[in-house]
């Protein structure tokens, strides 16, 4: 037989003397004190009675009270102990209340190995600080959708596409750290997001180059062994990025090779190969010329400390109304190479410090064609210091 319910009335949980009332179906309100008390739910579970806290009667009224005894009534009904569901579900909930930007720091601490110099610089971060966690960083990140991601970028998706993309990578990341972490959130949001997005509308600008045949030229300019002129011919020699020919110490050269640890190439965060650089005869020539300069091992010091600036070399360009860059001398080599040699393509690409063919292939090339590049490197410095002009590097080609 069923046992009646709801006994009590709104006003009687008010004014029932101290002790314990029955509202029936196993609710039953406790008093304290003739205005205070809580809601107390009994079951039976596998023969085991148990008595539940529903709340005190100042917070949960008699009909939250009622509602709530009758979905853990359910729950005792299915063979389930009420007591240790809800705290398994409240367990889940603080599992899945982690804000999106907790999440992002935990996210940065797991990587920050694999970034070039632990991400000091911010760069990974970038998209992040300033495009996204201002608006969801405060957000649970299993409560951010597609929706949020594309609100957050929309505003930047067209007008700083670059950035946007990174952003939009980066979130990614965030989220398959979150499901790593066992929160409840969908990986597939963001690429949801980018479809909403739409088409950016944008095609990427190349760095200006200096055509190669005006190497040459440019070369002959940068003569008065200053340290940016000198820094800037061994650029141009060597076809380095700007990072690591501003970083270089003396104790990386050995006879005519110049190894840049693995740290400082771009691409190359969390592997371990160095990558060797042939030097010409004219760029060891430049190096002579720099090592005066030199401060504290670097080959490149600053005036005040550490190494030249980024913006050194492009300022130089930049003053005598070049649009070209530093950069761009990296675009000069390669151009030369195709247009006016014979050099095959996976020893073009190692000239630059590309990573050429998938990881198969790498694992089983072992050679880096040092001898073949320096060779490669010779002729550039050749042209670069004009010894061999534009028409003959295009007929040997021929």
């Amino acid at each position: 037989m069923s046992r009646p319910l709801n006994k009590l009335g709104a006003r009687s949980v008010q004014t029932r003397p101290s002790g314990k009332h029955s509202d029936g179906g196993g609710l039953w309100l406790v008093k304290t004190e003739q205005k205070s008390g809580y809601w107390v739910l009994r079951v039976t579970i596998h023969g085991r009675r148990r008595e539940m806290g529903l709340g005190s009667i100042g917070v949960v009224s008699l009909k939250a009270a009622r509602e709530d005894a009758a979905k853990w009534r359910a729950v005792a009904a299915s063979g389930l102990d009420p007591i240790v569901e809800r705290e398994r579900l409240a367990r889940e909930a603080a599992r899945n209340l982690h804000l999106f930007k907790d999440v992002t720091d935990d996210c940065f601490e797991a990587l920050k190995k694999s970034l070039k110099k632990e991400g000091k610089a911010g760069r990974w971060r970038s998209p992040l600080d300033l495009h996204v966690l201002p608006k969801l960083g405060k957000t649970p990140v299993s409560q951010i959708g597609q929706i949020d991601i594309r609100d957050a970028l929309k505003g930047i998706w067209t007008t700083k596409p670059d950035v946007a993309r990174k952003a939009l990578n980066r979130i990614s990341v965030v989220f398959k750290h979150a499901a790593a972490l066992g929160l409840d959130v969908d990986l597939q949001a963001p690429t949801k997001a980018r479809a909403l997005l739409g088409a950016q509308g944008y095609k990427p600008e190349h760095i200006p180059a200096v055509p190669w045949p005006d190497v040459a030229d440019f070369y002959a300019s940068i003569n008065d062994g200053s340290l940016t002129h000198l820094a800037l011919r061994l650029l141009i020699l060597t076809g380095v990025r700007s990072a690591p020919l501003r970083f270089i110490r003396l104790d990386q050269i050995d006879g005519d090779v110049w190894t840049i640890p693995a740290q400082n190439m771009k691409g190359r965060e969390g592997k371990t190969e160095d990558f060797r650089v042939p030097l010409s005869a004219e760029a060891l020539r430049v190096i002579e010329q720099a090592k005066p300069l030199a401060r504290d091992g670097w080959l490149f010091p600053s005036v005040r400390k550490g190494v030249i600036s980024d913006a050194t070399m492009a300022r130089l360009m930049e003053r005598r109304g070049m649009k070209e860059r530093p950069h761009g001398f990296r675009s000069s080599l390669r151009d030369w190479m195709a247009e006016a040699t014979n050099t095959p393509h996976e020893i073009a690409e190692t000239v630059l410090g590309h990573s050429v063919g998938g990881s198969v292939e790498r694992a089983y090339r072992r050679t880096d064609f040092l001898a073949q590049r320096r060779a490669i490197m010779e002729q550039w410095a050749s042209v670069v210091t004009g010894k061999t002009d534009a028409a003959s590097s295009l007929a040997d080609a021929a």
